[in-house]
């Protein structure tokens, strides 16, 4: 491309008219670039410019600027790195003006610097901030700490473009329709590209913010999410009302923001984050693109531009002056000003005729631009309505088979439950049944029972009876014996004594008499007889009917215990059929649950070949306590197994062992995968297959749970492997401090005192340093110094209120956990927890010591700003220590627990406020230095460039070094620390876990 024309493109783009920059011009100046490879020729054309003169002039060449940085060659910022120093003060400058473009300017030339020193910093961001997923992921270098430093970047590169978007808004006059004058299209022309920006930087802020929740603690990225609600806020409100202005609407689709923000606690959120896209038509010349060659030109114009309007008349109508048709002179002898008026007329008929075929070119690109627009519009709406198809259809079949599966699960409950209610229905009309047969059956006893006891009594009064008359008979029988003898005695007596006739007579009369009487006792008894046969008749017949009724009940009892016998026999069957059922659901529901069981185990085992759990780091004393639970589970188990088999009914307590069995092996599984982390090489391969090992045996364990009859696994193989697990993590326990237990107590206090003794002496020296820096130092140099020391003293302030809130909680604790005991024997009893608060204090107190140090360097210019970072960071991670070991022990509803939990918070954000205090010195002190190369030659630059060259790779050696040091330093840092690693099995987070979260963001 030609220079002169590249400079005419840039003069026509940057002009003093308060209209938008025209497109045409801009694609020129930016293909001149990719064409040069660099921006020398923007430059040299800006450098003569007054852009500090003209705030218009300003405001249309930071338009260009910015366009050249996103889509020009990417030697463009190495070019223009050199004039970073001219922009800031140009910013300053027009930073006075407090109306018109002034304070836009502004605001927009500290852009247009913070996104040079953005690029510079990472340079694996191309110009325009498109970028991938895994190229996001490599500009991060998976280390915790640049994802950390570069999404805080992303926030000031963001909130610059967020400042520039809301000034230009507030400038304008929003009652009327300012997007349709020029005026308002010359300040609404460069939000396209802030709008290009801010839509990529939100996106990337998105997805650092999830990773970096996925590895460091909620509470330490909690500025990060106050900074993004913020940010979001005002994004989401400028995206609304950008898009809905005439100006932009033909020129750019803006997406819209969604309703609420994602929840970074929530790592499956990540999965509904829609990246917002930009939609830009093919690019056009805009619809006030001017023509090729306007009327007022012809004025105006000086040699430059007349010579190129004559090469341009020669082009369509020749050349050669000596064979001019328009030679009137030499052809028709017209005199000189009838052919230039001719000549006027005709470049006049011809501008009109390319203006006219400019306006059509224009219109028609305006309307293909408007088409292309709508069918970007339309693709982006299909797309999207594609994408909401498919995760309905997803939906939609997840739905379905959810449905399917609980319609089968319910038709089986339905028809157990039918089966089972007939049952009981059977079973009740059964136990009526035999409860009125069991009534009819006591009836029927008790009316037996009273027949046989008259029967008893008919019985005994027949005897009687029967007995009587054997006694009227015998005395029938004496009658008629004594009758014989005396008539044998008077025959013989009459026959012998004839002679005492008188006497006998006599004899005879009161034999008669007495014989009359006997005679008269004969009757009787034969009365007597009579009636006591006639009783014996009537009670035998009545005899004979008992006997009857009693062959009717006795029939009549043996059908009814034949229905009895029946009734029972089926009762007997519906409860088989019950217990029946009831065991096929206590088996199918056992299988069940081992096989959920076994899922789990095997996830844990899949999760252990690829351990997700990177950046966290598991203790040894946390897997031993897992490992106990695991053996106690186990014990448990197996006595629920034995009742199990005595009694099927009890199976709730199995269920509840297996499925705790299953679960506690995935923890000690992920237990293991953290702790080996940190462990040496040897012992966390040997840890590594014993887990392996025990989770295998682990799954045929459960499986042999099923089996019917005497098991051959009884669980001897996992506690084998889980005795090996617990031995390699008690080899990797950290040692104690040496201390005999009944100094602990004291050495709390005294280390708690010495603690607030370093804070107190530390905030003194702050306090001396800035009086010091105050009366000596002045400009730039007292501000930084000022800004330091002041979030420095703040930093100790927050430190001081957290240590005084950790000793009423731990005064709390003690008071409440040591009983009828002394606190010294609680600290004692309680020996590793008070370690840990001892290793705590000392770290905070060391560490306070170490950053003023630092600050002192700092201050008077003998220090760098690294190490001040460091420190800080340091600091802050030693008192998230102090913070985890003072909670340990504390009840959750504490009020001093929140109370110190608060205190942590400010802290935290002490600390961020030195980080951004440092950071934003350094670059002020940076900013003084000018390197300024104009003076030097060639050679002297090219030697230069080998040095700084060779002190890069010196650098980048010395940083891998550096890194692996650091490594091996934690890695001895874990082994030695047993005071912060000392905590009560079971109860507390591991504090190097916090410590290195923490850490993370040096």
């Amino acid at each position: 491309m030609d220079v002169s024309k590249m400079t005419v493109s840039i003069n026509k783009a940057i002009n003093t008219q308060e209209v938008a920059v025209k497109e045409k011009h801009a694609r020129t100046c930016i293909l001149g670039t990719h064409h040069e490879k660099g921006a020398q020729t923007f430059w040299s054309v800006v450098n003569r410019l007054p852009l500090s003169s003209n705030a218009v002039l300003c405001w249309k060449f930071c338009h260009v600027f910015h366009k050249l940085l996103r889509d020009g060659h990417p030697n463009v910022l190495k070019d223009s790195l050199r004039y970073k120093n001219e922009l800031s003060d140009m910013s300053r400058m027009w930073g006075h003006l407090s109306e018109g473009y002034g304070q836009l300017c502004s605001i927009y030339l500290r852009l247009l610097r913070t996104k040079m020193e953005y690029h510079t910093k990472n340079p694996r961001f191309p110009g325009n901030l498109q970028m991938s997923d895994r190229q996001l992921d490599e500009a991060g270098e998976s280390d915790v700490n640049n994802f950390f430093q570069l999404t805080v970047e992303m926030f000031d590169y963001l909130e610059c473009e967020l400042n520039l978007f809301q000034t230009v808004f507030n400038s304008l006059d929003m009652s009327r329709s300012v997007s349709v004058t020029t005026a308002g299209q010359c300040r609404l022309a460069p939000l396209i590209q802030v709008i290009l920006d801010c839509s990529h930087l939100y996106d990337y802020t998105v997805k650092l913010l999830f990773k970096l929740h996925s590895c460091l603690p909620a509470d330490t990225l909690q500025g990060h999410r106050d900074r993004f609600m913020e940010q979001f806020t005002k994004l989401k409100d400028l995206f609304y009302r950008s898009s809905n202005l005439q100006y932009f609407k033909r020129l750019i689709q803006i997406p819209q923001l969604p309703e609420n923000p994602p929840n970074f606690l929530r790592a499956s959120a990540l999965s509904e984050h829609i990246s917002p896209v930009v939609v830009i038509p093919a690019e056009a010349s805009s619809p006030d693109s001017e023509p090729v060659l306007e009327k007022d030109d012809l004025v105006d114009m000086d040699a430059s531009q007349q010579n190129l309007f004559d090469n341009k008349f020669d082009d369509i109508f020749g050349s050669s002056f000596s064979s001019d048709p328009f030679n009137f002179n030499s052809q028709n002898g017209v005199n000189k000003d009838e052919k230039d008026h001719l000549i006027g007329q005709l470049y006049r008929d011809v501008s009109e005729l390319k203006a006219q075929l400019e306006n059509m070119k224009t219109e028609s690109q305006r309307a293909v631009l408007q088409l292309k627009g709508r069918v970007s519009e339309l693709d982006a709406e299909l797309a999207e309505q594609r994408h909401l198809r498919q995760q309905a259809a997803d939906d939609s079949e997840f739905l379905r088979a959810e449905l399917d599966e609980l319609k089968k699960k319910r038709e089986d409950t339905e028809k157990a439950q039918r089966s089972l209610t007939e049952i009981e229905r059977r079973a009740q009309a059964n136990e009526q049944r035999y409860s009125k047969l069991k009534e009819k059956y006591s009836e029927l006893v008790q009316n037996h029972a009273d027949l046989l006891r008259k029967n008893a009594e008919v019985t005994k009064q027949v005897s009687v009876a029967r007995q009587a008359q054997a006694d009227l008979e015998r005395e029938k029988k004496e009658l008629e014996d004594s009758f014989q003898r005396i008539s044998d005695q008077a025959q013989r007596k009459t026959q012998e004594q004839m002679e005492v006739l008188e006497s006998l007579k006599q004899e005879l009369a009161t034999s008669k008499q007495e014989l009359q009487i006997v005679q008269g006792s004969l009757e009787t008894s034969a009365q007597s007889e009579a009636k006591w046969a006639a009783q014996i008749a009537e009670l035998e017949k009545e005899r004979s009917n008992l006997a009857h009724a009693v062959a009717r009940g006795e029939e009549e009892l043996s059908a009814l215990q034949e229905q009895l016998e029946h009734t029972q026999r089926e009762l007997s069957s519906a409860k088989e059929s019950a217990c029946q059922l009831a065991k096929d659901q206590r088996r199918m529901l056992l299988a069940e649950s081992r096989k959920a069981a076994e899922h789990v185990v095997q996830e844990a085992l899949r999760q252990l070949e690829e351990p997700t759990l990177i950046s966290c780091a598991g203790s040894a004393d946390h897997l031993l306590s897992k490992v106990k639970s695991v053996s106690s589970c186990l014990e448990q188990l197996e006595e629920s197994w034995s009742r199990y088999r005595v009694c099927p009914e009890d199976i709730s307590g199995f269920l509840q062992a297996v499925t705790l069995l299953a679960h506690l092996t995935s923890d000690t599984m992920a237990y293991v995968s953290t702790t080996c982390l940190r462990a040496p090489p040897e012992p966390a391969d040997a840890l590594t297959e014993a887990c392996k090992q025990f989770g295998k045996e682990t799954l045929l364990y459960l499986a042999s749970l099923e089996e019917e009859g005497t098991r051959e696994n009884d669980g001897t193989a996992v506690k084998s492997y889980l005795s090996k697990i617990s031995a390699i993590a008690e080899e990797l326990l950290p040692r104690g401090l040496d201390i005999k237990q009944e100094e602990l107590g004291d050495l709390v206090d005294k280390e708690m005192a010495a603690t607030s003794a370093a804070i107190e002496t530390a905030t003194a020296r702050i306090e001396e340093m800035l009086s010091k820096s105050r009366a000596g130092d002045t400009g730039v140099k007292l501000e930084v110094n000022e800004r330091i020391l002041g979030s420095c003293t703040s930093l100790m302030q927050a430190i001081q209120v957290l240590i005084v809130a950790s000793k009423d909680l731990q005064r709390e604790i003690v008071e409440s956990g040591r009983g009828t005991a002394s606190p010294k024997e609680f600290y004692a009893k309680n020996s590793r927890w008070t370690e840990g608060l001892i290793s705590a204090s000392k770290a905070v107190g060391w560490g306070a010591t170490v950053m003023v140090d630092a600050a002192d360097l700092v201050v008077q210019g003998r220090g760098k700003f690294e190490e001040l970072l460091v420190c800080s960071h340091e600091i802050a991670a030693s008192t998230a220590q102090l913070v985890a070991a003072s909670k340990v022990k504390a009840d959750k509803d504490s009020p001093n627990l929140a109370q110190l939990q608060q205190a942590s918070r400010g802290v935290n954000q002490a600390t961020a406020t030195v980080v951004a205090s440092t950071i934003s010195g350094k670059s002020q002190i940076e900013e003084t230095d000018n390197m300024d190369f104009s003076s030097m030659t060639l050679t002297q630059i090219k030697r230069q460039e080998m040095d700084s060259q060779v002190r890069v790779l010196e650098l980048e050696n010395d940083l891998q070094k550096e890194r692996q040091k650091l490594g091996e330093l934690r890695k001895k840092h874990y082994e030695l620390a047993g005071v912060a690693e000392g905590w009560e099995e079971g109860t507390e987070a591991s504090p190097p876990a916090i410590h290195g979260a923490v850490t993370g963001k040096e």
